[in-house]
Parts: C-alpha cells; sequence; structure tokens
C-alpha cells in the first residue's frame, strides 16, 4: 500500500540500500503543436498573395494612359489571369499531394515574381496578357483557397473550422495591406516600382516557406493536431490525370452540383457584383469615388472578423444551415441596398458596409467542411474545382452587370437579382444531404 502510494508522488521510491534509483527522462513536448506554425507560414503566404489580387485595379488607368491600350485590352489580361486563378486551383492541389506543398508554393512564388517583374519591360499588348494574365494567373491560381484547404486537412484534425476561416481571412488582410502601399506607389511614382514592389514580396515569401512550411505531419515525427499519428501516404502519381479523374467522380453526385452552385453564386454576389460594381453604383448615386472605395475597405476590414468567426461556427454547428443562413442574410441585405445608396455615407449605408462585410466569404469554412464530409482525402481538389465555378460566377455576373447598367441605365436589377440568387443558394444549401459515415475517397472509387 505505502509502495502504491509513493509511486504516486513526485519522489520516487527508494532502492533497499537507501539509493534512489535513476528515472529515464521523458523528453518534453512543445507546448505549441508544429501545425500552428505551419498555419502561421500559410497565413503570411496567403497575405503575400493579396498583394497580386491588390494590383490589376490600379494598372487600369496607368497602363492606358501611357500606352494607350484600352480599358478593354487590360481587362482582357485581368480576366486572363482570374479564369486561371480559378481553373488551376484543382490541379494544384493534386500537384501538392505528389511533390508536396512546399515545393509547389515555392515554384508558384517564383513564377509570380518573374511575371510581375516582366511587365517593367513589357511593349506590347500581349506581353500584359502573357506576364500578368498567364504566369501570375498561374502562380496566384497554386496559393488559392485549395492551398488553405490542404493545408488544413493534412496538419489539423481539431480547430479545421476556425484554422479554415483564419487562412481565408489572410486573403482579405493582405489586401488591406498592400492595396494602400500599392495605390500610394502607383499614384506618386507610376505603376513600375508598384509591379517590382509585387515581386519583392514574392521572393521574401519564398525562404519562410522553404525554410518552416512541411508538407505532412510524419516529416516532423509529429501526429495532426488533434489526431493520431499517421504514416505519410506515398506520392499520388499523374497528378492533372487525377485532377480530371475526381472532377468526372465528383460530378456524378448531387452535393458536388449543389456546391458548385452555390460558390457560383457566392461569387457572383461578392467579387463579380460589390467588388465590380458597388464603386461606380455608389457614384451613379452622386457619392464621391474615394468614399466608395472606403467603404469597400471597411468591408475588407469586417470579412476578417466574419470569416474567423465562421470558421467557429464551423467547428460547432452544422455545415450545410450555417450556408443557408449566410446566403439567405446576404440576399437580404443586396435587396435593400438600392435604396440606401446616396450622395453622402450616412449610418443605414453603414450598417449595410458592416453587416455584408461580415458575411462577404463567411461561406468558405462551411464550404470547405461539406467538401471534406462528402469527398474524403479528395476534398481538396473537389474544392478547388467548386473554387473555380466561384470564379466563374464572377466573371459572368462582372461582365453581366456592366451590360445591366448599360441597359437600364441603373443597377438595380442587379442588385435585386443577386438577392433573388442569394436566396436560391439557400435553398441549394438546404438541399445538400448529410454525408454517410463512412468517408467517401473519390480517387478509389
Amino acid at each position: 500500500m505505502l509502495n502504491g502510494m509513493a509511486q504516486t508522488t513526485d519522489t520516487p521510491a527508494r532502492t533497499p540500500d537507501g539509493q534512489t534509483p535513476r528515472v529515464p527522462r521523458v523528453p518534453r513536448t512543445s507546448r505549441v503543436h508544429r501545425a500552428w506554425f505551419v498555419a502561421a507560414v500559410t497565413f503570411v503566404t496567403i497575405i503575400g498573395a493579396a498583394a497580386f489580387a491588390s494590383l490589376p485595379g490600379l494598372l487600369i488607368e496607368p497602363l492606358h494612359e501611357e500606352f494607350g491600350w484600352s480599358r478593354g485590352t487590360v481587362g482582357f489580361a485581368v480576366s486572363v489571369n482570374l479564369a486561371l486563378y480559378g481553373l488551376t486551383a484543382p490541379f494544384a492541389a493534386a500537384l501538392m499531394d505528389r511533390f508536396g506543398i512546399r515545393r509547389i508554393v515555392a515554384a508558384a512564388l517564383s513564377v509570380i515574381a518573374l511575371g510581375s517583374v516582366l511587365t517593367v519591360w513589357m511593349t506590347a499588348a500581349w506581353q500584359l496578357v502573357l506576364f500578368w494574365g498567364v504566369l501570375v494567373g498561374l502562380g496566384s491560381g497554386s496559393m488559392a483557397l485549395a492551398f488553405a484547404a490542404t493545408v488544413t486537412n493534412r496538419w489539423f484534425v481539431a480547430r479545421r473550422g476556425l484554422v479554415t476561416g483564419i487562412l481565408t481571412a489572410a486573403g482579405a488582410s493582405g489586401q488591406l495591406v498592400f492595396l494602400p502601399l500599392l495605390s500610394w506607389l502607383v499614384e506618386h511614382h507610376e505603376w513600375r516600382p508598384a509591379a517590382v514592389t509585387v515581386a519583392l514580396a514574392a521572393l521574401a515569401v519564398v525562404p519562410f516557406v522553404w525554410l518552416l512550411l512541411r508538407d505532412h505531419p510524419a516529416d516532423v515525427g509529429l501526429a495532426p493536431y488533434g489526431g493520431e499519428y499517421a504514416e505519410k501516404p506515398a506520392p499520388v502519381t499523374g497528378a492533372a490525370r487525377r485532377a480530371v479523374t475526381v472532377l468526372f467522380k465528383a460530378a456524378r453526385t448531387g452535393p458536388f452540383w449543389l456546391l458548385a452552385g452555390t460558390f457560383a453564386i457566392c461569387g457572383a454576389s461578392t467579387n463579380g457584383l460589390v467588388k465590380t460594381h458597388f464603386v461606380p453604383a455608389a457614384h451613379d448615386h452622386g457619392m464621391p469615388v474615394t468614399a466608395a472605395a472606403g467603404l469597400l475597405a471597411v468591408i475588407g476590414v469586417f470579412d476578417v472578423v466574419g470569416t474567423i468567426a465562421s470558421g467557429w461556427f464551423t467547428d460547432r454547428f452544422e455545415a450545410r444551415r450555417l450556408l443557408a443562413v449566410y446566403y439567405a442574410l446576404r440576399g437580404v441585405s443586396l435587396l435593400f441596398l438600392p435604396i440606401l445608396l446616396a450622395p453622402s455615407v450616412h449610418p443605414p449605408m453603414l450598417f449595410f458596409i458592416v453587416f455584408y462585410g461580415l458575411d462577404w466569404v463567411a461561406t468558405v469554412p462551411p464550404t470547405i467542411a461539406l467538401c471534406r464530409e462528402h469527398y474524403g482525402e479528395d476534398s481538396a481538389i473537389v474544392f478547388g474545382w467548386v473554387l473555380a465555378s466561384h470564379q466563374v460566377g464572377a466573371a459572368v455576373v462582372a461582365f453581366a452587370g456592366g451590360v445591366a447598367r448599360d441597359v437600364f441605365g441603373s443597377y438595380d436589377v442587379v442588385w435585386y437579382a443577386s438577392g433573388a440568387l442569394c436566396a436560391a443558394a439557400a435553398l441549394m444549401a438546404l438541399v445538400i444531404r448529410r454525408p454517410r459515415k463512412e468517408t467517401l475517397s473519390l480517387a478509389g472509387a
């Protein structure tokens, strides 16, 4: 009895000769799991990538004035960039499975730096399409949200929703950091120093990625955060074929089309609509362009808060119901926007900006969670294709919104139509069935 009690105390039992036996040292474990350092590097990388998304809108006027290129020509290069951003994501996720996250992200950052710095010496419009449209589009697409989904899937079991929300918010944070700097450079030093700044930002992140980012917890002998240790899976060959195969197999399931449809509406009602047409719509009502642009910046601030909160909610509530609530609230807010636009900023408009900002990309964490629930180890690739639908929806409404303004003389019909689309997205989210208990792997199906 005494012996048993002695073993429960901090002092080890003595041997019969009165000596204290040696107790093997237990190696101390770090209080902070390595997964959080990987998430931090991913966060910084995505923030750097946001610089590349901040610059195109600032280049349209300077390039038009210097080279005489039409806004349509410059816009075409930006469209190529956006299209490749969406279409590259699923292939990048597959390449990360084949060659590792670290190699693909380091290569993507290098390609972005190359494309951005080459624009300094361009003299023809086709070079803008090649350098900014193709090279920067391919590089930025490789670090799209599929990158965040891949890191979260591998390194986290617990807190996945929260981490997804934080990494998603990194894009908005990056735009808040870089947009004022880049706009100041363009205004005071023309556009070339801004392009060089983007290239340097990309190169500055490469050492952090190479030294601190790891492809899998098993690479450093750890279990994922909140999970059990598992050996690193063998590299998956045929990355491009796998991405296409996963698409075709996912396309045979109902949840894929519902997720792609809702996310297309998400892109249509955010990047395609508000990000593209809010400033000219507000200007139509007499609001100064600088004031309208300032309101968009405020949306970015509350986007960070809303996305992180959405990740926290995703860990605790059913993802499809969260999506339904988000889309429904977004639709209601857009229906009220036409009566809120005025020559000056007033409290109801500020309420809309805060409310809409909280919901801007809050849809991302539950969408990634639903991809994970339904498609298991292939979820990052499936989400890459769902993200492509987001970009397609944004591109369609960006064009259609301008046409509607030309035809009807105002944007009112666009706001009402987008509100109706969001209501449809809310219903689509509720239709998504709960997944089977067993995890679905499309690659092995």
